[in-house]
C-alpha cells in the first residue's frame, strides 16, 4: 500500500449552526483527513498535538480507522488546541468566536521515522514554519507534496508561505484565498500566477459551488453534489482534502487525469461530511455509501452531445 503522511491540528471543536449546537467535539483539520483518507488503501499517520485532556477513545477511533497515531504527543498536563465558531442562516460565513491554541502554541513535529519515506505527505493548515520542518524531516523525497493554507497565513507570515508553496506539488485553497494569493480577482489569473510560485497543480476551492483543477492551462471543474440537507460545513475542506489525497496514495498516479479523479472523491467525501456535525458522520461511513454516492456523481457529471 501507499504511505500517506498527515500533518496537522487534532483538535476539539464546539459548533453551532441554524440546526443546533455541540459542547466540545472532536475536531481538527488532520481528523478530517484522516477520516476521509481511511476511506482508501493506504498506510496513514497522523503527526499533531495534544493535551492530556484529548479523550483516550478519540485516538482508538482514529487507530480504528487504520490511522497510526505515533506521531501525535500527547503533552502532559496541557491543553488540547479548541476553537468554537458560529454559522449564519446560510452556512456560507461564520464567526470564530473562541481561538485557543494552547498547546499548539509550541509544536515542533517530529515524523515518525517508519513513515519519513511516505509517498504523500499532506500539510494541513498550520504555520508555515511547521509545515517547513516537516518537509525538512522527510528522507526521500515524496511523490507529492500537498499544502493547503488560509488567509491568516498570507496576512501575517507570507514569506515563510511563500517558501513553502516553492516546494509543494499541489495546492487547495478557497477562491477568496486564491485572489488574495495572487491579486488577481480571475480565478484563472489566480491560477497561474500561483503556478509561477511553484506548485504545478493548484485546486480551488469554492464550497457548495464545487471545485476546480488547474494544470498548464488545462481546468477542470467537479460540482458539490446537490444535497437535501446542509447540516455543518465544518471540516469539509479537509474532508475533501483527505479523499483527495488519499485516492491518490492509493493509486499511486499523479497524472492530471487522475488528479482529476482525485478531485472527484474529495468532493464526494465532503458531501458526507456536512450532513452532521463535526466527524460524526464520517466516523462510520461505510464503503458502499460511499460507492453509492460516487456513482451519483457520475450520473451527474455525464452526458452525450451531439455536435453538428
Amino acid at each position: 500500500m501507499g504511505k500517506l503522511l498527515i500533518l496537522g491540528t487534532v483538535a476539539f471543536d464546539a459548533i453551532e449552526t441554524p440546526f443546533g449546537k455541540t459542547d466540545k467535539i472532536l475536531g481538527g483539520a488532520a481528523t478530517f483527513i484522516g477520516l476521509a483518507a481511511s476511506q482508501f488503501k493506504v498506510e496513514s499517520a497522523i503527526v499533531s498535538i495534544v493535551g492530556d485532556d484529548f479523550p483516550q477513545t478519540y485516538l482508538e477511533l482514529l487507530e480504528k480507522r487504520g490511522v497510526d497515531i505515533s506521531g501525535i504527543e500527547v503533552v502532559e498536563n496541557g491543553k488540547t488546541f479548541f476553537w468554537s465558531g458560529k454559522y449564519d442562516n446560510d452556512l456560507n460565513s461564520r464567526d470564530t468566536l473562541v481561538t485557543e491554541l494552547n498547546v499548539l502554541a509550541d509544536f515542533k513535529p517530529v515524523i515518525p521515522a517508519h513513515f519519513r519515506d511516505a509517498d504523500v505527505l499532506m500539510l494541513g493548515n498550520l504555520h508555515p514554519s511547521v509545515q517547513l520542518s516537516a518537509i525538512e524531516q522527510m528522507q526521500a523525497e515524496p511523490k507529492l507534496i500537498v499544502l493547503d493554507t488560509m488567509n491568516f497565513w498570507m496576512n501575517n507570515t507570507l514569506p515563510e508561505l511563500i517558501e513553502v508553496i516553492k516546494k509543494t506539488d499541489v495546492i487547495t485553497i478557497n477562491d477568496e484565498e486564491a485572489r488574495q494569493l495572487a491579486n488577481e480577482y480571475s480565478l484563472v489569473k489566480a491560477a497561474q500566477k500561483i503556478h509561477e510560485m511553484g506548485p504545478k497543480y493548484v485546486v480551488i476551492k469554492k464550497g457548495e459551488n464545487g471545485a476546480l483543477l488547474f494544470h498548464n492551462g488545462e481546468v477542470f471543474f467537479a460540482p458539490a453534489l446537490p444535497l437535501e440537507e446542509v447540516f455543518d460545513p465544518t471540516g469539509a475542506g479537509d474532508t475533501f482534502a483527505g479523499g483527495f489525497v488519499g485516492y491518490l496514495t492509493e493509486s499511486e498516479n499523479v497524472s492530471f487525469n487522475n488528479l482529476r479523479n482525485a478531485v472527484i472523491h474529495g468532493a464526494n467525501l465532503a458531501s458526507f461530511c456536512v450532513e452532521k456535525f463535526g466527524t460524526e458522520r464520517m466516523q462510520n461511513l461505510s464503503k458502499d455509501e460511499v460507492d453509492r454516492r460516487l456513482n451519483q456523481f457520475k450520473q451527474l457529471t455525464q452526458f452525450d452531445i451531439e455536435l453538428k
